[in-house]
């Protein structure tokens, strides 16, 4: 049984809704770069940004001349973070191995992890200039081994944001971009003259960013469809509800519409957090935000055990889920459907935004439900190939496919496997009088 100690005031579902003048606006803007590249893209800035430098691009000069220009401790943090982001991507790149197996006599199959070749990473600006992007999404590339990552991110208030560009530099981006929204999404998706094409789009960003992405992939992958910030905490009567409420709150801050639910075994921890929710919020220089997704987006949920209190956590398929139990580490045994844990008091989904060293560029609206976050994997291609060095195998293998194909009508597929049970196996070719040995086909069709 549950029970809703507290229910979100806004309509449920209304931050998966798409705005169809953001639609709207967004296709335009696509379709004018792609028909007017760099002049569509400078007119954008423009109008948007009020930002037209002579090149969006920075050059080697800019950028270390913005690097020696920041305080030390600056520079030491983000190596320091972007050390634990390049730690733990080695690591899964580690876990990933080309293979290579003989299926039969002869027969070889396998499949290499081969990096694409260019990727583009779009790190926020504006409220929130979000330099843990540019960890999580030039970092992770580069250790999967993209040759060729382009960065970019907005102007602040028609200046270059100079701690921006230092975490794209020192994380490994090979170009920097001072340029933000639809326009730097679709220039480098679509390229331009000025700059070249990538293959694939990571980074949040507002909802135009978010839509640009959408309108794109296809023509180009992305990491992820973004939605709002979401946090859900499982607690059971041993949490503090003073850290519950600080920890609800570290993500309410991310947006007006950002879910935050609290899903608890103890009815005086759930009643306690919301009080100390609105105690909180007095003091907390983001309050406006953090009271409307509070307000608008936040829940609290009363179950009767911690087993319904993860099948219940499951239905969310949060992007973060917390965990403050007395044994927190039951739940990688007992959910399923989140985008990443945070197991117990000492760890909190801040370090995981900022600091710890796992990509916290994660699924949002259910997709949770099929797919994890942005990892080294997703700068892989997974590449198979097959080697066939023995004859006999050819020819066995051409006769069953020649079957196999004539059974789904392919003919064409079936021929090209005949000419293999021809040419290794010495067969003849119903549908040709051509003999790879040179010899007339024989007269009643038999060999």
């Amino acid at each position: 049984m549950s029970v809703i100690l507290k229910a979100p005031a806004a309509e449920a579902g209304t931050a998966n809704k798409s705005n169809p003048q953001v639609v709207e606006t967004v296709g335009r803007v696509i379709d004018d770069i792609r028909e007017n590249g760099d002049s569509a893209v400078r007119r954008y800035s423009e109008q948007f940004d009020s930002w037209s430098p002579d090149s969006f691009r920075l050059s080697e000069a800019e950028i270390a001349e913005i690097v020696t220009g920041l305080p030390t401790t600056v520079v030491e943090d983000l190596s320091f973070v972007q050390k634990q982001v390049r730690n733990f991507a080695q690591a899964q790149r580690d876990s990933l191995l080309d293979i290579e197996v003989e299926t039969l006599p002869g027969v070889f199959l396998g499949h290499r992890h081969v990096p694409i070749t260019a990727s583009g990473a779009y790190v926020p600006g504006g409220r929130y200039p979000l330099t843990a992007s540019a960890h999580m999404t030039v970092v992770t590339a580069k250790v999967a081994g993209v040759e060729r990552v382009a960065a970019t991110t907005p102007p602040n208030q028609g200046a270059v944001p100079a701690i921006s560009v230092a975490a794209m530099h020192l994380a490994g981006a090979d170009e920097i971009y001072v340029l933000g929204g639809v326009q730097a999404i679709g220039a480098l998706a679509l390229g331009t003259e000025s700059i070249a094409p990538v293959n694939l789009l990571t980074g949040p960003g507002n909802a135009y960013v978010a839509e640009a992405k959408r309108q794109l992939f296809g023509e180009v992958g992305i990491d992820l469809f973004a939605g709002p910030t979401e946090v859900l905490i499982v607690a059971d009567d041993t949490a503090d509800p003073f850290v519950v409420a600080a920890d609800l709150l570290s993500q309410a801050e991310h947006g007006p519409d950002s879910p935050v639910v609290l899903v608890t075994t103890s009815e005086q921890l759930g009643r306690e957090t919301i009080s100390e929710v609105e105690r909180q919020l007095q003091n907390l220089p983001t309050r406006a935000i953090a009271a409307a997704a509070w307000r608008d987006h936040g829940e609290v949920h009363l179950v009767d055990t911690i087993e319904d209190a993860f099948a219940l956590a499951d239905t969310f398929a949060s992007e973060h889920v917390q965990i403050l139990t007395a044994e927190p580490r039951r739940a990688l045994l007992e959910m399923h459907d989140y985008g990443a844990l945070f197991l117990g008091e000492k760890t909190c989904v801040s370090f995981g935004d900022k600091v710890i060293g796992t990509n916290h560029v994660l699924p949002t609206l259910g997709a949770a439900r099929y797919t994890g976050g942005l990892w080294v994997g997703k700068f892989l291609k997974t590449a198979t190939y097959q080697e066939i060095l023995d004859a006999e195998a050819s020819a066995e293998l051409g006769r069953v496919c020649g079957r196999a194909a004539r059974l789904e009508n392919f003919e064409g597929h079936a021929r090209s496997a005949d000419v293999r049970a021809a040419k290794y196996g010495g067969d003849w070719l119903p549908w040709s009088e051509h003999r790879f040995d040179g010899s007339p086909a024989p007269a009643d069709g038999k060999l």
